[in-house]
């Protein structure tokens, strides 16, 4: 079977270095907030180019808790997309604010700039572009927005760590960001994990208290805060493989690269990659009329392709009330089109082109 994602054999890569890192912090004896957080927070930091890197519990308490140290609670509104993970929409409604949704662009999956003044009011205080698949929101123009009418702007990373925009990586260009550590994403741990990254220097000390109580010295709480800690054990898996993740994303372009050639015949609509953009291909992601039949197609020759995502949020039923069936007409559309193929580092080329294989198998009707 080739699984669509598959962090095993990632921990295999670099086993004897993951081993060895956890067996240091099992016998320090020091299992929250030491050292080896301390150390991740400034080297992912730096790599990401901001000065400051506050480790939480998940990607969702990272956006929580950046959402939160902007001030942003009950009446207020932000502003993000319905193609996303929930967890995104969730951070949201966890602060007591109400997620608002633009709808997104066509080819990128990402949020449309164009569309983003008309959903935008005076209660809006913040827009959380989501760099999705591997590839970067157009960002330019929505900060150019977003100044504009003073509001803040909070990457959403979960899927895009290391990738690029017009020469930055994703996380340096909003006030804040947020990343994700789940063990299938580019840079994952063994667990959950996350990050919220800054060069705020106020920012980041508010989200340092806002992650542990409200703590400023232990057991005095100067702001109500609660509790979402990176753990020891988790930062020193992250510490090593961070070392990897630039080569890590070489290989999935690799990867991309045999889809594109292979696949280029198949009518299949392949990733659009933004001019001036690095994508990382957290996700490769295809787009066809027959998707279902291709699914199961692939299904049947031991292939998993999966969908990210089949319902978009806003016609989920714990979020239905926010926005109605037909008023995010792109994302609608492109939900019931796009299927993810397999896709991590250790995926051989061989597992690629018997995927290719398979597809062009099905493909020789006519793919729409």
């Amino acid at each position: 079977m080739i699984l669509c994602s598959n962090p095993l054999p990632q921990y295999l890569s670099y086993k004897e270095e993951i081993d060895a890192a956890l067996r240091k912090v099992m016998e320090k004896g020091w299992y929250i907030l030491g050292e080896e957080v301390k150390s991740f927070e400034k080297e992912f930091a730096s790599w990401i180019g901001v000065t400051q890197g506050i480790g939480v519990g998940s990607g969702t308490e990272a956006l929580h808790l950046a959402i939160a140290a902007l001030g942003i609670g009950r009446g207020d509104e932000v502003i993000t997309v319905a193609h996303t993970a929930v967890a995104t929409v969730a951070a949201i409604e966890l602060t007591g604010a109400k997620p608002v949704f633009c709808d997104i662009d066509q080819e990128s999956y990402t949020m449309d700039p164009a569309k983003l003044p008309a959903v935008i009011n005076d209660k809006t205080k913040a827009i959380i572009p989501v760099h999705i698949y591997g590839q970067a929101a157009d960002l330019d123009p929505i900060l150019r927005i977003a100044r504009e009418n003073k509001l803040k702007v909070i990457e959403d990373c979960a899927q895009a760590h290391g990738a690029t925009y017009k020469g930055k990586r994703v996380g340096s260009l909003g006030d804040l960001a947020c990343f994700s550590f789940y063990p299938t994403k580019n840079l994952g741990a063994i667990g959950d994990g996350g990050m919220v990254v800054t060069s705020d220097v106020k920012l980041a000390e508010k989200c340092r208290l806002l992650r542990e109580y409200g703590w400023a010295e232990r057991y005095v709480s100067h702001i109500a805060g609660w509790n979402t800690r990176l753990d020891e054990l988790q930062a020193a898996i992250l510490r090593v493989k961070l070392k990897y993740l630039a080569t890590d994303n070489n290989k999935r372009n690799k990867i991309a690269f045999i889809y594109n050639n292979a696949l280029a015949g198949t009518g299949l609509v392949l990733p659009a990659v933004r001019k001036d953009c690095g994508h990382v291909y957290h996700l490769y992601v295809v787009r066809t009329k027959r998707r279902n039949e291709l699914q199961k197609f692939l299904k049947e020759k031991e292939i998993g392709a999966l969908i990210h995502y089949p319902v978009p949020v806003h016609l989920q039923p714990a979020y239905k009330e926010l926005a109605g069936s037909g008023s995010l007409p792109v994302t609608e559309k492109a939900a019931q089109e796009i299927l993810s193929l397999p896709m991590y580092p250790e995926l051989t080329s061989a597992e690629a082109e018997t995927v290719c294989q398979a597809i062009n198998q099905f493909s020789k009707g006519v793919v729409q």
